[in-house]
């Protein structure tokens, strides 16, 4: 059985996000998105608020299970046999960085490949950043966010930035 893991922030997750694991579905026996702690950015949701959330909008993938992980993505990737790392690529600005993480993640278990997955042009431009930097100044986000968890991702905007957010 050949896994894909797909690991990110998910910070909140986004219809970008949703694409990649829809495809994945699709081409592997079974989808780990591994949500995960970055320490360079100060997150909207705990791990697990968005673990819930990455449940809730991948309810109807059978093959997709949504787990937790704080340590080395390699470490992870190494308890699963057959897996591969599933990573989605929006543009060449995300080429280097992800990359550069691909080969390190081989280096720290050799074996492990990564597959870049290119985003569907409707989401070359999403990022969760963008999304809470728009539902922040009170921008209509409902295109960006599964409706599954636009209330709660709208809820914590509106905590975070004053009474402006999704006002549009």
């Amino acid at each position: 059985m050949k896994t894909a893991i797909y690991p990110g922030s998910f910070d909140p997750v986004t219809m970008g996000h949703l694409d990649i694991i829809s495809r994945a579905s699709r081409i592997f026996d079974k989808v780990i998105v591994l949500t995960s702690r970055n320490s360079d950015k100060n997150p909207l949701f705990s791990s697990s608020e968005r673990a819930e959330m990455l449940r809730l909008v991948s309810a109807e993938f059978e093959n997709v299970e949504v787990e937790v992980f704080e340590g080395l993505l390699a470490d992870y990737a190494s308890s699963i046999p057959e897996c591969v790392i599933v990573k989605g690529m929006r543009a060449i600005s995300d080429f280097e960085r992800e990359f550069q993480m691909a080969l390190i993640n081989s280096a720290l278990s050799p074996g492990l490949d990564t597959l870049f997955l290119t985003t569907s042009h409707r989401y070359q431009f999403l990022s969760s950043s963008v999304v809470k930097e728009v539902g922040m100044l009170g921008g209509d986000i409902s295109d960006f966010v599964p409706t599954e968890i636009m209330a709660q991702v709208l809820d914590r905007l509106r905590e975070r930035s004053g009474s402006n957010a999704g006002k549009r």
